[in-house]
């Protein structure tokens, strides 16, 4: 499986915490990154995105919506496993079902908050701090073969406000 873990794009300051909406700048930023992940598989001759999972804040709905867009034939759906209170074994039993029914040819984006999607990074590539903090907008994509500790290898990673694709 090809797995891209989003960072929600930044979000303006306001209470409640789920109702935060993206800024320009993170409308913008996330709009770029698309344009780099199509980029970057491309390139690597990697499929592009065929479902995009994002938690139900409005944040994460508003920058799902965007990948959505410039990823048109990626189904989306929120999913509980990716709100701010999840657990990293929450996301294992999701993509290990997506992994048993799908099959391992599937591109999988998850778009989520910190510290979750920083936590699963690390899980996955077995080595906390190998990659540098998702900031606000920022995707890492691995090559995963099982939903555990370790089984995973590092594709490519994009930060704003550069952009640049690393590995």
């Amino acid at each position: 499986m090809i797995l891209t873990i989003w960072r929600h794009g930044q979000a303006e300051e306001r209470i409640p915490d789920s109702q935060r909406a993206l800024t320009e700048s993170g409308r913008d930023d996330v709009g770029v990154g698309c344009h780099r992940l199509h980029k970057a598989c491309q390139v690597r001759g990697l499929a592009e995105p065929d479902q995009i999972l994002f938690s139900s804040w409005l944040r994460t709905s508003q920058t799902a919506g965007i990948i959505g867009a410039a990823f048109s034939d990626a189904k989306t759906e929120a999913v509980g496993a990716l709100l701010p209170a999840s657990d990293v074994t929450d996301v294992d039993n999701l993509l290990s079902a997506l992994i048993d029914a799908e099959g391992s040819d599937e591109h999988v984006v998850l778009v989520s908050h910190q510290p979750l999607v920083s936590e699963l990074v690390d899980r996955y590539l077995g080595d906390a701090g190998a990659v540098p903090f998702l900031s606000p907008g920022g995707f890492i994509t691995l090559s995963l073969d099982m939903a555990i500790a370790g089984c995973a290898s590092l594709l490519f990673c994009a930060l704003p406000s550069e952009y640049e694709v690393g590995v």
